[in-house]
């Protein structure tokens, strides 16, 4: 398999780490613990990211609202 095959890797996503676990999870109640770890860490990418997106757009708004007072 070539380089330009494999599919890309998100930033957040740790590809080796995950893989180590799967291959760890030999039962039924590992294999349910890293089910529950990856939903865990999908919602907490998720709110991480509509953190972020709230930030930018309160900075959006602050700025936008200097610059329109700026010009009276």
């Amino acid at each position: 398999m070539r380089k330009q095959d494999l599919p890309k890797q998100d930033l957040g996503f740790d590809y080796h780490r995950y893989h180590r676990l799967l291959t760890e999870a030999d039962d039924e109640d590992k294999r349910r613990a890293l089910i529950e770890l990856l939903i865990e860490e999908k919602a907490r990418d998720r709110l991480a990211a509509q953190r972020a997106s709230d930030r930018a757009a309160m900075t959006a708004h602050t700025i936008a609202t200097v610059l329109k007072n700026g010009r009276s």
